[in-house]
Order: C-alpha cells, then structure tokens, then sequence
C-alpha cells in the first residue's frame, strides 16, 4: 500500500532531509509551508530525485487551515501515513514585553496547530499503523545555563513552545499506546547546518537529523531519540 508523509513547516534543513530520506523509502511527499515559492523549489527537488511530492500552501498557525490542508492531502494522495511536524516561531523573544498577539502566536504553531493537524489525521493515522513525528530543539530543557541562553539569546518564547511541545509527546506516547499509533520526538541541541540558526559555526547535518527520525520510525520503540 502506497504511503504519504505531511512534512509540515518544510524549508531547508531538517524538513527537506526527512522528506528525501522518506521520499527515497517509497512515501509520497505533501510539503506544507506558508510559501509558495519554498514548496515549489522543494517539490521540483525531489521530484529530480525520482519521489512524487506536491506542494500544500498554507499557515500551520490556523487551525481552519490546518484542517483544510489535511483534506486536500488525503484527496490527492489518500490516507495519511505519518505527519512531521517542524514548524516553529521565534516570536515572543522576551516573554516580559511580548504582547498578546505574540505568546498567542508561538502556541498557535507549536501546539495548536500540531494537535489540530494530528487530530484531524488521526483516523488515517490509526487505520495505516502511521506516525508522529515532531522536530524540537534543546531550549526545552530546565536547566539554568539553557535558560541563560534562552534570554541572552532573545528566544524565551521559543523555549516555552518547545517545553511544551516535548510535554505533549509525552502525553501522546501515554495516549496512543495500543492504538497503533506511533509518536517520536528528535531534541536537535545545536545549529544544524544550512538553516536560520547556522552562524557559520553549525555542527549538525540535516541528513543526520532525518536518521535519527528514521530510526525512531522503524524500530517504533523509543519516543525520544536526541543529536
């Protein structure tokens, strides 16, 4: 039976590794990103490399949209298989004079959008023996030095996401057990080369992020893997 990934939040780096990486073990690929012009280079990338992808324009911030862009993936490509989840906001840098609109945002993707995407994928999810799997980052840890960073580095909203994201693969793990579901989380702690957060000094491959969400998809053992 054919198999379709939702690699939600797609852009260079980690997100167009996972979709080559899955693309090349048979899945057909439903990129999904708020630029047009990012999907349609990412499709005709893969689409050279023999995988059959499509672009699904559309804002991972909105449930309406989220729900939409769910719809006419299983359309186009019929039952969901597995959704990845890489999309975040940088927003709400300081937690102290961030305004409403702001802390609403950086929830609004991390997690209201990821738990209306995987609700709304669920059936598929269930019916195919499908997975989960979501892309954070090591400002989710509660340790002083990381928070030291979080602030210096004007991203206390990103880490309160990601916390929370990480709180809700636990749940989901615990939730989804016996269901056939499978959920699992990669914790990037570095810059990985060729995306926003590479200042020259990135020491993480994409590629070796999408192995790690490789390993964790076919062993379906452990939740969280780290790199």
């Amino acid at each position: 039976m054919a198999k379709t990934i939702i690699v939600g939040g797609y852009g260079p780096g980690i997100s167009a590794a996972l979709a080559e990486k899955f693309g090349s073990a048979g899945f057909t690929v439903a990129l999904v990103a708020r630029s047009a012009d990012k999907l349609n280079e990412g499709v005709k990338a893969l689409t050279a490399k023999g995988i059959s992808a499509a672009a699904f324009p559309g804002d991972l911030g909105s449930p309406a949209a989220v729900k939409a862009i769910i719809g006419q993936v299983r359309d186009k490509f019929g039952p969901i298989s597995a959704l990845h989840w890489n999309g975040y906001s940088s927003g709400a840098g300081d937690l102290l004079s961030a305004d409403a609109a702001a802390l609403h945002g950086i929830f609004d993707l991390a997690i209201v959008g990821l738990l209306t995407a995987i609700q709304e994928a669920l059936p598929d999810l269930k019916q195919q023996q499908g997975a989960i799997l979501v892309t954070n980052g090591g400002l989710l840890f509660n340790e002083p030095s990381i928070d030291d960073n979080a602030v210096k580095w004007n991203a206390m909203g990103l880490a309160v996401a990601n916390a929370a994201k990480h709180k809700v693969v636990g749940l989901l793990a615990q939730k989804l057990k016996g269901e056939g579901v499978f959920i699992g989380e990669v914790i990037v702690t570095g810059a990985v080369k060729g995306t926003a957060f590479d200042n020259g000094a990135a020491t993480i491959e994409a590629s070796g992020v999408a192995q790690k969400f490789w390993d964790l998809y076919s062993a379906r053992k452990d939740t969280i893997a780290q790199i």
